[in-house]
């Protein structure tokens, strides 16, 4: 295998724990710094994890001992990060979205190309046994051709869990955005990519109230849209209805159905790596589950970066910057055809990942160099 790869951390909010956690002691990766705007928290965390350095935002994107940044800043500062990354000639892997706005987007993807670096991006969950086994049943036939999807993603917000939601409720927030690439991601796997969208969206809240931590009480104000409903057509001529909502208490709605001429397919969860995935064939009388036939098993955060560094050289990587550029602008064009009124066509495609194996956790934690 070689040297580990080197990965140096920006942004340690809620999700870097989850991270470490799959990183710290990985075969196939060292940790080797940590930097956030806050640097408390980045002392804490190189006094956790031997030869982990604390350092400052700029002194992590430009140290000889880091190979590939991960980026888990707020949105609106991903493409800052990553273009800093990248013109110090690292690979940059990144939380969702790969930027607030498309034109920054499109910039991070040209720069990466002229530095000829990597670009990676969340949401690896799509990587997991649940979306996976749902692809290869797609893949299969179980369902015959595809004819439409729906797809619901329902919260009452996440201020309601987060001690400092405010940035789900500024320019790169809102429940399209934050929630939707698990959603239009999992989607591009199983049906492919999207040519046009159409789409309605209102904001039913002029502010929000925190509910937990220190800032419980306090109301911020809301600067996006909360609730997007919207059509997909896919280039293959499959329909999507989607609906993201930061409005709702909860739903009965599967997060994702696929609906074939001989059969409709229940999809779990896709922020979850794993979960049932059900089929009912045309002449049935109920539902049944399908086994785990594809994926990382027991998935977790940060099995897209190791994907990414096992990919290198060998093919391309599932999570990559191509895919997520994809979903962003699906995100966006719905946000523009809302505001406008019409039909928006997109610019960008992406073709699905290379299909994940049914890969076991003790493989993929301890053996994922291999370039499968």
């Amino acid at each position: 295998m070689g040297d580990a790869h080197r990965v140096g951390v920006v942004g340690l909010g809620v999700i870097s724990r989850a991270y470490l956690e799959t990183l710290i002691g990985h075969p196939a990766v060292r940790v080797t710094a940590v930097a956030d705007l806050d640097a408390a928290r980045s002392t804490a965390i190189a006094a956790e994890v031997p030869g982990v350095a604390a350092l400052t935002v700029e002194e992590l994107l430009s140290s000889p001992d880091v190979d590939t940044v991960l980026n888990l800043t707020v949105p609106a500062a991903h493409a800052e990060i990553a273009l800093g990354a990248i013109g110090h000639g690292k690979n940059v892997y990144g939380e969702k979205p790969l930027a607030a706005g498309l034109t920054d987007a499109h910039a991070v993807m040209a720069a990466a190309v002229k530095a000829g670096v990597g670009v990676g991006c969340a949401p690896d969950t799509v990587l997991g046994a649940g979306i996976q086994t749902a692809r290869a049943a797609v893949g299969a036939g179980r369902i015959g051709r595809p004819q439409f999807a729906t797809a619901v993603m329902v919260t009452p917000g996440h201020e309601r869990w987060h001690p400092h939601p405010d940035f789900y409720y500024t320019a790169g927030g809102g429940p399209l955005l934050d929630m939707g690439p698990y959603y239009l991601s999992s989607l591009v796997h199983l049906l492919g990519p999207v040519r046009a969208v159409i789409a309605a969206a209102g904001r039913l809240r002029a502010e929000r109230v925190i509910g937990s931590g220190p800032r419980a009480g306090e109301r911020i104000p809301v600067a996006v849209d909360s609730h997007v409903s919207g059509v997909l057509e896919h280039v293959g001529g499959t329909l999507t209805t989607i609906t993201t909502s930061f409005d709702g208490v909860a739903t009965t709605a599967a997060p994702i159905e696929v609906h074939g001429e001989t059969g409709t397919l229940a999809v779990p969860d896709p922020n979850r790596f794993d979960g049932e995935v059900r089929l009912f064939e045309l002449g049935d009388t109920q539902w049944r589950t399908l086994p785990p036939s594809a994926g990382y098993v027991d998935g977790a955060r940060g099995v897209g970066l190791l994907d990414f560094i096992a990919a290198e050289g060998q093919r391309a990587p599932r999570a990559n910057g191509e895919l997520a550029l994809h979903v962003l602008e699906t995100m966006t064009a719905l946000l523009r055809s809302s505001a406008e009124g019409r039909r928006i066509e997109l610019t960008t495609s992406a073709e699905p990942p290379v299909p994940v194996p049914l890969t076991a956790a003790q493989e993929w934690r301890g053996a994922v160099s291999d370039a499968r």
